[in-house]
């Protein structure tokens, strides 16, 4: 069941980004990224969500901004909101559309999806404070 993100219990746990907690039972991460640092993707040309795409964090200013890198190069940038409502997209006019199931956080712009674990830090630890 999913449900969309509108209380700061739900989100920030995700976007510490624990990312260990989020498998699809897919092999090895993708060259460069650590296990924990992969997240299940999927573009709009693929059937189905696959551990294939790697997370990278900066935090500029006190935001958290995660760089999530697909396998044929491409990659979507997203602004971690610390009150909890989710995340936005960072670069671009395209909006994130975002859902709560279970211990998932499922991100849609346009035709690329992403799957975050809603497991990790608080709000504060993710603001650097």
């Amino acid at each position: 069941m999913s449900m969309p993100i509108s209380s700061p219990r739900l989100l920030l746990p995700l976007m510490a980004l624990a990312l260990s907690a989020c498998t699809d039972g897919e092999a090895a991460p993708p060259q460069g990224y650590a296990e924990g640092d992969v997240i299940a993707c999927k573009s709009a040309d693929d059937a189905d969500f696959a551990r294939q795409c790697g997370v990278e964090r900066a935090v500029v200013d006190g935001a958290l901004f995660l760089t999530v890198r697909h396998p044929d190069g491409h990659f979507r940038r997203f602004e971690v909101q610390t009150d909890g409502s989710g995340v936005t997209t960072a670069d671009g006019f395209e909006q994130a559309e975002q859902a709560l199931s279970g211990d998932t956080l499922e991100v849609t712009v346009g035709g690329d999806a992403y799957r975050f674990p809603a497991t990790g830090l608080s709000g504060n630890e993710v603001a650097g404070e």
